[in-house]
């Protein structure tokens, strides 16, 4: 049997093949995919499915707070393969990870021990809760061009990817909104990360060239065309050795819940994001907690700079976007905390280099990627300089991505 490794790849879907976009990195065809399939499980796959990572351009750590947020879905995400058995077994294998695991039928609903299984089987975990009788086994094989730890939601791309493949292998005609809800479930009870919706949304519901913005609260959204005139998005990968552990993340959840509660007691509010910046102006001193009176300011700051930041793509003015983008830099940097040297100094280097209208973090933070926008006489100078300068100043070589904005979950064949 072979074993197969392979990292990061953007691609755009043509007939039946993927058509790199970079070079210097392993790359698979759909029909290389296939033929993996094929020797892994000795027979073709029945059906093969996508879902992608996402980028978030504006609006972090505000999904969770009942806020607004403003994602596009990628062109390169997790593509699953599958094919029935009469073993009445799940088999989960990846080309990205040497991990084989088998379950039984009554193995569906618990979580492993520390193991990438469990995002899709926190999602086959939903339908099961939900009374879908599952009496097929399948064979699965995955395979992701989305790196791990990036912040681009390869867990959600993951997680999407399957409930999207058993919604349609079960015929239970859950809408995509329905199944961004089950991937979100899934990493609450299997990965113990209380994330918002944001990612499994994007992966779902994301279109090409538009942009999402969300209402987190009540899951309204408008696909907003992303027209960026001789401008891009560029993402640029800190490799950065720090993660966004269930620890940190899940620790800022309970910091603006307590700011919540603190705040009830002289208003009654859901969410940090019922309030605007006024409101928050007149009561914030309600929390007497520093260190959650700013994760609350970064919030309600963050809220108020996404509704901005749209209307003024909506309005043509990306300079003012990318003013915005800069302020919630500096805010997630100093207010909630999730920067860290690796995505400070990327930022800040990005912020020297003329042509660059404004560049942030991007994901959960403590590492993984920023999103710049740049213009396009400016890349290649971007590339050269930000890379030099980040590496000279933390020691690791960074990788640059030019964004392609791409459809959500769909079935491939």
């Amino acid at each position: 049997m072979k074993f197969y490794y392979f990292y990061l790849s953007l691609h755009e879907k043509k007939n039946d093949i993927i058509i790199i976009n970079t070079v210097n990195y392993n790359i698979m065809t759909l029909n290389e995919l296939k033929e993996a399939f094929l020797d892994v499980y000795g027979k073709n796959s029945q059906a093969v499915y996508f879902s992608p990572g996402r980028v978030n351009l504006i609006g972090e750590h505000t999904d969770y707070n009942g806020g607004f947020v403003f994602p596009c879905a990628l062109s390169f995400g997790t593509f699953l393969l599958m094919a029935k058995n009469d073993d009445k077994v799940m088999r989960f294998r990846s080309l990205n990870q040497p991990e084989e695991i088998v379950l039984d039928f009554n193995q569906l609903t618990e979580p492993l021990d520390k193991s990438w299984v469990n995002y899709p089987l926190g999602v086959i975990a939903q339908f099961v809760k939900r009374g879908i009788a599952i009496e097929q086994g399948y064979d699965m094989l995955f395979w992701g061009d989305v790196p791990n730890g990036a912040g681009l939601s390869s867990s959600a791309a993951l997680e999407v990817v399957t409930a999207f493949a058993f919604n349609d292998q079960l015929n239970t005609g859950y809408d995509r909104t329905e199944l961004a809800k089950i991937g979100q479930k899934s990493e609450h009870e299997f990965a113990k990360v209380n994330c918002g919706i944001m990612d499994q949304f994007a992966s779902a519901q994301g279109k090409k060239d538009r942009a999402i913005f969300l209402n987190c609260d009540t899951l309204e959204f408008e696909l907003v065309p992303v027209k960026l005139e001789g401008i891009k998005v560029l993402i640029s990968n800190t490799h950065s050795p720090h993660k966004l552990d269930s620890g940190a993340y899940n620790q800022r959840v309970a910091e603006c819940k307590a700011a919540v509660e603190a705040l009830n007691k002289v208003k009654s509010v859901k969410c940090l994001a019922e309030l605007d910046q006024k409101e928050f102006d007149e009561i914030g001193t309600a929390i007497t907690d520093k260190v959650a009176y700013r994760r609350a300011r970064h919030v309600v700051g963050e809220v108020q700079r996404t509704v901005d930041a749209v209307e003024a793509l909506k309005a043509g003015d990306i300079e003012t976007f990318g003013k915005l983008m800069n302020a919630s830099h500096v805010s997630l940097r100093d207010d909630y905390e999730v920067t860290g040297p690796e995505l400070d100094a990327m930022a800040e280097e990005a912020w020297k280099i003329e042509g660059v209208l404004g560049s942030r973090m991007t994901g959960g933070g403590f590492g993984g990627c920023t999103v710049s926008l740049v213009k396009d006489e400016a890349i290649d100078n971007f590339k050269e300089q930000v890379g030099k300068n980040y590496e000279k100043r933390t020691g690791i070589k960074p990788d640059f991505y030019v964004a392609e904005i791409g459809d959500g979950a769909y079935r491939v064949e």
